[in-house]
Formats: C-alpha cells, sequence, structure tokens
C-alpha cells in the first residue's frame, strides 16, 4: 500500500494536485481513495462530483470523500468529550454551547479525520490512499501530539488511572464534581492505540510519503521551507515538492515578463532549499483544473508516464542531533560538493550555507533559535555538511 499525504499553504492548488495524482493512480490500475481531511472541504469542487462523509467511486478504481468532523469526533472523541463537558458545565462558569467547543482539544479535529487512513488499510480495499490533507500550518500543529500523547499514556496515564480507581469510592463522597469513568479511560486508550498506528504509517518511508505542494512565491516559499524543516525533525518522510502555477513558455505577453522573472528567480531559491528532494512543476492552466478530464491534463504535466505512487526520493534532507558536551549538529546530504570554503551566514531562524558553486538555503527549527553557526565539516566519503551550532544566550 502507498500513503500519499498532500499539504501546502492554503490557496497554493494542492487539492487539484491531489486529486489529479488520485485521477492517474486509478487511470494506471490502482485502486485509489482520495479524500480530503481539510476542515474546509473543496475535493468535491475539484472532482466536480457531490462527495459525502464514505467513499464513493466516481470512476474506475477511484473513489473519494470529504470526511464528517462531527462524526469523526463522535466516533473517537465522544466519551471524552462528554466528560469534559460535564466537568466545564459542573463549574458553573460555562455556557454548555461553549463548552462543547472547549472540549474539542486543539487539533484533535484534523486528527479524528486522519483516522480514517487507518480504516482504509486496515480494509483492504485500496492500494493507494491519497490524502488531501490541512494547509500547512494546522499540520504542523499535529506532528508532535503522538509523542506528547505516547510520553502521556506510558508515564502518567497509568498512575493516574490506578489512583483514580482507589481514590473514586470517596471521592464521590466528598464532592459532586463528574469524575472519568472506566469507560472515559478505556476511550482514551483506544484513541491512543489509533494514533500510535497512525504514527507508524505517516513515519513508515516504504508506505508513506508526505508531498508539499507551493507557488513560486516568497511567503509561500518561506512557510513551505519552514514545514519541510519540521518535517524532517519530527521523522516525516518528504519525497516530492510540486511547484503549481508555473507561467509556460509560450506565455509572451509583456505584461506577464515580470511575473515570468520573479517566478524564475523563486524557482532558483525552490531549488536551493529543497534539494535534494525532487521537485516537479505543473503549468497555471488556460482554465481552471476541475472534473476528472482536466485533472488528467494536470496529471500528465507533473507526472508524464510516471506512477505517481512511485518514491521519489529516500533518506532525510535535514538530520538534527543534539551534542553530548553541548550545542547540536545539523547534517544536511551535498551529493556534488568538493573540498573548498564553507561560508555560513544565519540570519534569525534561516541559514545560508555556500560550499564553492552549491548554496543551500535553510530554515532552521525553533530549538536552533538562540543559537549561532559555528563551523562546518564536509564529509566527501559520505556526501554530507554537518553544520555546528553553538548556544549564545545564557
Amino acid at each position: 500500500m502507498r500513503i500519499l499525504v498532500y499539504t501546502g499553504k492554503g490557496g497554493v492548488g494542492k487539492t487539484s494536485v491531489a486529486a489529479a495524482t488520485a485521477t492517474r493512480s486509478a487511470a494506471l490500475g490502482h485502486r485509489t481513495v482520495v479524500l480530503s481531511t481539510d476542515l474546509a472541504h473543496s475535493l468535491a469542487d475539484s472532482l466536480d462530483v457531490p462527495l459525502g462523509p464514505v467513499p464513493k467511486q466516481i470512476a474506475p478504481n477511484l473513489w473519494a470523500q470529504e470526511t464528517d468532523i462531527y462524526d469523526n469526533l463522535e466516533t473517537h472523541w465522544g466519551d471524552i468529550q462528554k466528560w469534559l463537558n460535564a466537568v466545564l458545565r459542573w463549574s458553573g462558569e460555562v455556557d454548555h454551547l461553549v463548552a462543547d467547543e472547549l472540549t474539542v482539544l486543539p487539533g484533535m479535529d484534523e486528527l479524528a479525520n486522519l483516522l480514517w487512513i487507518n480504516r482504509h488499510r486496515e480494509s483492504g480495499d485500496f492500494d493507494t490512499i491519497v490524502v488531501d490533507a490541512a494547509p500547512t500550518g494546522e499540520t504542523l500543529r499535529l506532528l508532535s501530539f503522538p509523542d506528547v500523547m505516547r510520553w502521556w499514556m506510558q508515564r502518567i496515564f497509568p498512575i493516574q488511572r490506578r489512583a483514580m480507581g482507589i481514590a473514586q469510592p470517596l471521592l464521590k463522597r466528598l464532592v459532586d464534581i463528574p469524575l472519568p469513568t472506566e469507560q472515559v479511560y478505556d476511550s482514551v486508550e483506544r484513541l491512543f492505540a489509533q494514533l500510535d498506528t497512525l504514527h507508524a504509517m505517516l513515519i513508515d518511508p516504504r508506505m508513506t510519503t508526505i508531498r508539499l505542494v507551493l507557488n513560486p512565491e516568497k511567503m509561500v516559499i518561506s512557510e513551505a521551507e519552514r514545514t519541510s524543516t519540521y518535517f524532517h525533525l519530527f521523522g516525516y518522510p518528504m519525497d516530492l515538492v510540486i511547484a503549481n502555477r508555473i507561467l509556460p513558455d509560450e506565455v509572451t505577453d509583456p505584461y506577464f515578463a515580470a511575473w515570468k522573472d520573479t517566478q524564475a528567480r523563486y524557482m532558483r531559491r525552490v531549488e536551493e532549499g529543497f534539494s535534494p528532494v525532487p521537485i516537479k512543476k505543473a503549468p497555471l492552466f488556460d482554465d481552471e483544473v476541475v472534473g476528472l478530464e482536466a485533472l488528467g491534463r494536470m496529471a500528465t504535466a507533473l507526472f508524464g508516464d510516471e506512477d505517481p505512487t512511485s518514491i521519489y526520493y529516500e533518506g532525510r534532507p535535514q538530520v538534527l542531533q543534539a551534542l553530548p558536551e553541548g550545542g547540536y549538529r545539523l547534517t544536511i546530504p551535498l551529493p556534488f560538493a568538493t573540498r573548498g570554503d564553507v561560508t555560513l551566514r544565519q540570519s534569525g531562524d534561516e541559514l545560508f550555507v555556500h560550499v564553492g558553486a552549491h548554496r543551500r538555503h535553510i530554515i532552521l527549527p525553533r530549538v536552533l533559535i538562540g543559537t549561532q553557526a559555528a563551523r562546518a565539516k564536509l564529509d566527501e566519503s559520505s556526501a554530507s555538511l554537518a553544520i555546528f551550532f553553538e548556544q549564545t544566550r545564557s
């Protein structure tokens, strides 16, 4: 099975790219389902067919769905939400309508939608799952959730559950606050098990790859670079970058000349920032990309005769490690670099690396803010550059 997760800044065309990928996958004979987990669904509009919360076949080998957030939350979070709601209402300070909103943890709605990936994999009905995920801002919020929950489940949850089992009869006599029942604890345990399974699937590079969709614009590229950094930091495999809405060469009208120059300049930055991850380009079409026929044209422009379910890149373009003596080491691949002068320039969370004719632009993770790139070492045997960061703040 292959799971392809598309994300990108809102408005860059990720839904169209995801739908085009699914269309080509189905045309090649793969049983394919494309699902939107974005809270603001637009997949039905892209495919130009009505969709519901369960997969609907819309072409040979092709199914599509727009997940129902309310049904998913009730399924995976319902018992926990009811208890939290009762606690908030018991205080007498929170209106019951507000309590309903406060009992959904930030990101829980997107996570509940993503749990459909578990269902589809367990069903065995599909060869390929294409996910039109939430925009990058929301996606980034979810990256650390499984690790944080795992820490709590392994260290705090068992102690809390045992303590509550012992103390609950006494507490019920002393206070009338709603206490968590065994049903609530069972729901938490089931949810964690499903999230843990989902996390294991999403970080398995043989099964899943995440693909970033962007437009050649300054703000879009900056957000995409930051997202890419956090994908690498949390171990999520990324195998492809899609540059969408590129002005084609046949557009020669002087009105678009400045736009073409701007796009060309920013495409150089894309190549510097995401190397060695491959970059594919989709042109700005002369009409909106809506319906299976138009999506097929986009798929051809992107993938040609290739199978879009292929793994386009294996490995981690960045590896960050904490050093025992203090500080950090960031390792990046530079497959064609040879020994020569290495120049580092750091500005806030941006790092510019020059090695001979090679130039890399890197967005640094938050943990490196307050450190300084002090030195670098090129290892030709592994074709990689190690950059060492030292603390600059007390």
